[in-house]
């Protein structure tokens, strides 16, 4: 089917009604007439086409005030299959009476997408009418954001949460408390799931919690100050992406730290800068991608299980004891390192030798330097890595400052590059002098790789 595009005209003809109509308003009727908003050209597509359009519109009260566009549109509202309520659009009183009386109208018998999107304290009735309202839906998916951070007092889950959220494919949990339902949790269908500074009953609810979830690809998954839990245990045959981050409002406690166990792992994302630890029991021969911004002492009980990446990101504060003697990531293409750390010279060294494909390489500062911060020395190798003289195509170098170390770095990636052909160099100073004679020196490497082409901002 050929893709039907909206023209900016039609866009700003659609959302400047939007705003003009409420669901059964509480006060007077609008009239809607072909004379107010005569017929255009979008108005003679068929409904199949226009229920399309609507479907791409942000919310159900979106949704809602085309209405007024023209009696052609008086009642399409009624027949889109995808719906987002969110209460931040509507005072919570209006927005309960708007999902109960839509849920009811609603004239979809396959709903593709119910979506709702909760950010104060509202009743735990009001979720459970809808709940079940939307198991009167034929086959679709749910997707449930609770958002509590800016309340006085969390959200806690209601008991009927855990047993009738059969058609949920995503939860989305911020600022919420989990109450002891264990014994009745099922949650069949559920794909994704984000907890955001959620408290647990305790250690084994969390883990135990994972388990009633069949189907999950997809967690996210932020430790907080008194939560309950001390070790995240994730053990999750089918898992493709995990995210794991430890709050900087946490108190620091070695103790603290995940349990993985998830081989079919594609994406890992982990961040904690509280120490603590990971323990990952067995390889992840399928990750991709991965994030790693740890602060811990023995950062090989991870980096020796994702050596099939392909792009990765390192900040460690540790260039000891990083993987095992011989271990190489041949699949990795494209790596970002973050200078913060004293020992990130070190650590590039390491990578450069032991990626011999590398295609792409980011260097950036992308954390704030502490106030003491200890400069590493730079010891240039002996020898040339693989990568820059058969496969490395481009560098990039973000807040780079200059210093002595950087401009010998620079100078040993450009000289053995052989296969250099760009090179992107930006900087924070705001020293006109300073960045020109960056520029000059920056320019007389390039002059011994004259291929290579050389970006400065």
């Amino acid at each position: 089917m050929t893709p039907f595009l909206l023209s900016d005209a039609m866009i700003s003809r659609i959302n400047g009604k939007v705003n003009s109509a409420y669901l059964f308003s509480d006060e007077e009727e609008i009239a809607i007439s072909d004379e107010m908003y005569p017929m255009d050209r979008i108005s003679e597509l068929p409904d199949t086409l226009l229920l399309r359009v609507l479907a791409l519109l942000p919310t159900a009260k979106d949704i809602v005030g085309t209405m007024v566009l023209s009696k052609r549109w008086q009642f399409l509202w009624l027949s889109v299959p995808r719906l987002v309520f969110d209460d931040q659009e509507i005072e919570y009183g209006k927005f309960s009476r708007f999902v109960d009386r839509y849920l009811i109208v609603n004239e979809v018998p396959e709903l593709e997408t119910l979506h709702f999107k909760i950010s104060t304290t509202c009743a735990a009735q009001d979720i459970k009418v809808w709940m079940r309202a939307a198991n009167n839906f034929d086959e679709g998916e749910m997707i449930i954001e609770i958002d509590s951070s800016s309340c006085a007092s969390p959200i806690i889950l209601p008991k009927f949460f855990y047993t009738e959220c059969t058609m949920l494919v995503t939860l989305k949990l911020n600022n919420v408390i989990l109450a002891d339902f264990s014994s009745l949790m099922f949650f069949p269908s559920l794909k994704t799931l984000s907890l955001l500074s959620v408290k647990y009953p305790d250690e084994e609810f969390f883990s135990g919690l994972l388990t009633y979830c069949y189907a999950l690809e997809s967690l996210e998954v932020e430790k907080c100050r008194d939560d309950n839990v001390s070790v995240f245990t994730v053990r999750v045959p089918y898992l493709k992406k995990l995210v794991l981050h430890t709050s900087e409002n946490r108190d620091r406690d070695d103790s603290d730290g995940f349990v993985i166990n998830t081989p079919c792992l594609e994406y890992f994302n982990i961040v904690d800068h509280k120490g603590g630890f990971c323990v990952i029991e067995n390889n992840m021969p399928n990750v991709v991608e991965a994030y790693v911004d740890v602060t811990h002492s023995h950062p090989r009980m991870i980096l020796s299980y994702i050596t099939s990446v392909k792009r990765l990101y390192l900040c460690l504060s540790t260039s000891k004891d990083l993987y095992p003697v011989d271990t190489f990531f041949h699949r990795l293409e494209h790596l970002t390192l973050c200078t913060c750390e004293t020992e990130w010279l070190n650590l590039l060294l390491s990578m450069l030798r032991d990626a011999p494909n590398l295609r792409a390489l980011k260097l950036e500062q992308y954390h704030g330097l502490p106030a003491h911060h200890l400069r590493g020395l730079w010891n240039e190798p002996s020898f040339v890595p693989v990568c820059l003289s058969s496969s490395l195509e481009t560098l990039e170098w973000v807040n780079y400052e200059g210093t002595e170390e950087e401009k010998e770095v620079v100078g040993f990636i450009l000289r053995s590059g052989s296969c250099l052909n760009k090179v992107n160099i930006s900087s924070k100073s705001s020293d006109c002098n300073k960045k020109l004679e960056m520029i000059k020196e920056l320019t007389w490497f390039i002059r011994r790789s004259p291929t290579c082409q050389l970006a400065f901002d």
